[in-house]
């Protein structure tokens, strides 16, 4: 992908705001159908300008006026917002305590700084293709629980445009959860829990909890290439000491110890590891079990979420399609069927996509003065010639499935109001 210069960011903006943005199936999705009125008018939106000017309790009419407005404040980032009780715009003519936020799609918010403590090729804002395989578990994770475990149908993953995915579960019956129940969602969801000071955030026992099972099945599939290869966590004594911190002051300390002086690589040790917690002898000691080699598994590789973003209904998170200022990547939606294939690095940069639109805008000017008028009425619209386009793609298949469930839940009550 080519290089981003932040420096022409206000140029691109224009342009991706003018003739890229996917406005249509943007007001469709948070239309949700029109079935309820009102619904978009009073969902907010903050909009973040250049020089960090940050505006809250924006809100919309209907998709011209979101258009207008996007082209002429310009964003640098978008945020979404709950919908309120009344218009967010209106906000400050609303008697004290009556404007109230009623409503919002349920979101996840992974971010890679959270797993800096258990990360050793980047650290802070930075990833590469080894650490993004976090990423990857968490949303094999964190989905197959929503799905399963809730039976939430519409879940939308994105890409952050920087660091870390999103999720949003648009459900109806979702969207109208108090602040209550998202927390218990979100506390069934986090298995790892202590801040920087906390060595052990995993406690687990042999009795695992279905979800536990099945989030370490999926850890199972990608731990000996991510953690033992990758990342390579007992490479030497400074990395298997904070493995050994996991496990209990026990005799068995000093023996793998030993055991890890004589071996050679990760993998090995690993094997080691597993082997001498069990062994039916150390089996005998209560602190002693599967358990650790399955609390050091969590401990590597489970999604660490941010709870705050999860329970809060007014909580904002940033937009899909925004454009990420620092790295110039869009937040695109990512296709879960091809999770594993997903590449942050190949996601379109605004100065790309904008290229590609000038390159096909100049083709087209040349054919134009070709031909006549009248053939080429049927334009494409400008997303579809540049790299965007899968992605759009995939959120209209998303979209596609919120109007099959929605229309499914109308006949179904026509039905039920039928006299028979």
């Amino acid at each position: 992908m080519e290089p981003f210069d932040p420096a022409e960011l206000p140029e691109l903006l224009k342009l991706y705001y003018r003739r890229l943005f996917p406005y249509a199936q943007y007001y469709r999705w948070l239309n949700y159908g029109g079935v309820t009125k009102n619904y978009f008018q009073h969902r907010e939106f903050s909009f973040t300008l250049k020089d960090d000017i940050y505006i809250r309790y924006q809100s919309f009419s209907n998709q011209s006026e979101l258009e207008k407005e996007m082209q002429k404040m310009n964003p640098y980032k978008i945020d979404i917002g709950a919908v309120y009780s009344h218009r967010p715009s209106q906000h400050n003519t609303v008697k004290l305590g009556a404007f109230q936020a009623q409503e919002k799609e349920l979101v996840f918010d992974i971010d890679m700084t959270d797993y800096d403590d258990v990360r050793r090729c980047c650290s802070s804002a930075d990833i590469c293709s080894k650490c993004w395989t976090l990423m990857t578990m968490a949303i094999r994770i964190i989905d197959r629980a929503l799905k399963e475990d809730f039976g939430f149908k519409h879940r939308l993953w994105v890409y952050s445009g920087r660091r870390g995915v999103h999720c949003w579960v648009c459900d109806e019956s979702v969207r109208k959860l108090s602040s209550a129940v998202r927390s218990g969602i979100v506390e069934y969801l986090s298995l790892v829990k202590g801040g920087q000071d906390v060595k052990k955030k995993v406690h687990l026992s042999e009795k695992l909890h279905p979800f536990v099972r099945k989030s370490i099945n999926i850890i199972r599939k990608y731990f000996e290439e991510y953690a033992l290869v990758g990342q390579d966590i007992l490479e030497n004594k400074e990395n298997w000491d904070k493995i050994l911190a996991l496990v209990p002051e026990t005799p068995i300390h000093e023996e793998l110890q030993r055991g890890f002086q004589r071996l050679h690589s990760s993998p090995q040790r690993w094997e080691y590891l597993r082997k001498v917690i069990s062994t039916p002898q150390n089996m005998k000691n209560d602190k002693c079990g599967p358990w650790l080699e399955w609390e050091i598994m969590v401990h590597y590789c489970f999604p660490r979420l941010d709870i705050n973003v999860s329970k809060g209904i007014n909580h904002l998170l940033k937009s899909p399609f925004s454009v990420h200022p620092k790295t110039g990547r869009i937040s695109v939606p990512i296709d879960f069927q091809k999770v594993d294939q997903f590449n942050p690095f190949t996601v379109p940069t605004i100065s790309a996509i904008c290229r590609e639109l000038d390159v096909v805008s100049t083709n087209e000017k040349d054919k134009e003065e070709h031909e006549a008028e009248s053939e080429i009425k049927h334009r494409v619209r400008d997303y579809k010639k540049t790299s965007l386009a899968p992605y759009v793609k995939v959120f209209e298949q998303f979209l596609e499935n919120l109007d099959k469930s929605r229309k499914g839940e109308l006949l179904k009550k026509s039905d039920l109001q039928k006299d028979f």
